[in-house]
């Protein structure tokens, strides 16, 4: 996955289950919960979840989707997530460890109408980035969704700004953003495909 490599998670994964206390921390569930809000539909079809990390989100979506395909680049974060969803019963969730983007999952038939893009694609550098939203314009179902959230300030890994990145999904052809939300600390946008021809 770009610069970053995929041992560097898988690294942090085995040193510690929650290197992001994406468990815990207040900062981490709000952020989830007002995610989770900004989706216009109740229930999806099919979800895609680049980096799914341990599953918090996952867990979420599946509540909420018919089938979830969750992936991450750490075999040790994707294994976490697979006995967490597991042991919940959930076995409409598929739990990939892939090597995104130059892995991507087989994409259901008609696309996912719903895909969740948080706290991951900052850590793509500009040909991984490409590959990446290539992937995703290729997946996403007509009036399917993408939502993009992501951290605000600098740090050591980062390979995108949060601005560009989200100003590059929003520029996949036929999206129209319908949710866009920013604090000091994340920037949150939903954008819906809208079908071909369409002009609103």
């Amino acid at each position: 996955m770009g610069a970053v490599a995929a041992d560097h998670f898988e690294r942090l994964y085995r040193a510690d289950p929650d290197p992001w206390r994406v468990a815990s921390a207040w900062y981490e569930r709000r952020k989830r919960g007002l995610v989770l809000a900004a989706l216009r539909r109740e229930h999806y079809r099919h979800a895609f979840e680049p980096g799914c990390g341990t599953g918090e989100m996952t867990r979420c979506l599946a509540l909420r989707c018919a089938r979830v395909c969750a992936v991450d680049v750490a075999p040790a974060a994707a294994a976490q997530c697979r006995a967490r969803v597991d042991g919940e019963g959930m076995d409409h969730v598929q739990v990939l460890a892939l090597d995104l983007p130059r892995q991507w999952p087989d994409t259901p038939a008609g696309g996912f109408d719903l895909i969740v893009v948080s706290e991951v694609a900052y850590y793509l550098d500009d040909a991984a980035l490409s590959l990446f939203l290539s992937g995703v314009d290729a997946s996403l179902a007509e009036h399917g969704e993408i939502v993009a959230c992501h951290w605000r300030p600098d740090f050591a890994d980062r390979l995108q700004p949060t601005d560009a990145l989200h100003a590059a999904i929003g520029a996949l052809p036929g999206l129209s953003r319908e949710v866009h939300h920013e604090e000091d600390e994340f920037r949150l946008d939903l954008w819906r495909r809208q079908p071909q021809g369409s002009h609103s």
